[in-house]
């Protein structure tokens, strides 16, 4: 998935979680195989390039992910929509830092995008775009969904006290190291500084940040970032980090992108329950703070 995945854990002897680490890797390593956009045989992969000349049947476990994928489209308003794959490329995000695209590249590339574009068949578990064009990316979901397979593989295998960390962006604090409440995390500022913003103590909880300080670029005197607003095709502004807490990684890490892009008014009436937002605007004047 592009990311760099690891896994700390705490077991009642070495063998245990030592066993129980590598069935972790491993299960993401087969999520890897599942969703990756980055290769060209993973199931994700195959369905971009046949469904829009055909439904594709694709495997339950996918199709249950993309059916919950186009509920997050609907309920934020579609800022989180896995559809922007053609905006990714024009915008040279995939497998690159990024560049500035031409008004011509952007309109053809805004043709393609819309989750309306997913066809689903739960009775036939099949997958259809409605026209040629479109393509799927994974990159806001796949992690968080592979971060809490991984944890749910620890707990069979007995681990109650375990970090698993993709990217360092999507992360799960299983239990508390010994002797402590919980894992801590700090929190940066979306780049503004290299003092914490904030540190939070993680226990059976998951934090993802979607942040503009990774994976950008300069032009024009602005910096672009690869989040992507789907309803401009442009990358959204205004923001530099946006910090999700959640009881499962799959939702803080979706629901990090719909925050970063509508901002700190929607984010305060939309908050979900059991969820803690912390935002850093791209304002010198507006200090990183929690969502009432």
């Amino acid at each position: 998935m592009g990311s760099v995945i690891s896994v700390v854990a705490y077991g009642e002897t070495v063998a245990q979680a030592h066993r129980a680490v590598t069935q972790a890797l491993d299960e993401a390593s087969r999520l890897d195989a599942l969703l990756s956009n980055y290769k060209p045989h993973s199931e994700w992969s195959e369905m971009n390039r046949a469904a829009a000349e055909r439904p594709v049947r694709v495997s339950q476990e996918l199709f249950a992910l993309l059916q919950r994928c186009l509920d997050l489209s609907r309920e934020s308003d579609g800022t989180f929509d896995i559809s922007v794959g053609p905006l990714m490329q024009v915008w040279g995000f995939y497998k690159g830092s990024g560049h500035m695209a031409s008004r011509t590249e952007l309109q053809r590339a805004m043709q393609f995008v819309g989750y309306q574009n997913v066809l689903l068949d739960g009775r036939a578990r099949t997958v259809r775009f409605a026209k040629s064009g479109v393509e799927l990316d994974p990159g806001g979901i796949g992690k968080g969904y592979a971060v809490d397979r991984m944890v749910e593989v620890l707990q069979r295998e007995g681990i109650d006290s375990a970090f698993v960390s993709a990217g360092g962006s999507s992360i799960y604090g299983l239990g508390a190291p010994p002797g402590e409440d919980g894992w801590p995390v700090k929190l940066n500022d979306g780049g503004r500084s290299s003092i914490p913003a904030a540190t939070v103590c993680l226990r059976d909880e998951s934090l993802s940040t979607s942040g503009s300080s990774e994976k950008f670029f300069v032009a024009d005197g602005k910096r672009w970032s690869h989040i992507m607003d789907p309803r401009t095709g442009n990358p959204a502004t205004g923001m530099l980090a946006v910090s999700v807490i959640a009881p499962k990684t799959i939702d803080s890490e979706a629901w990090a992108k719909p925050y970063f892009i509508l901002g700190r008014v929607w984010a305060a009436q939309h908050k979900k329950p059991g969820f803690r937002i912390f935002m850093c605007e791209d304002s010198a004047d507006r200090p990183c703070s929690w969502i009432k």
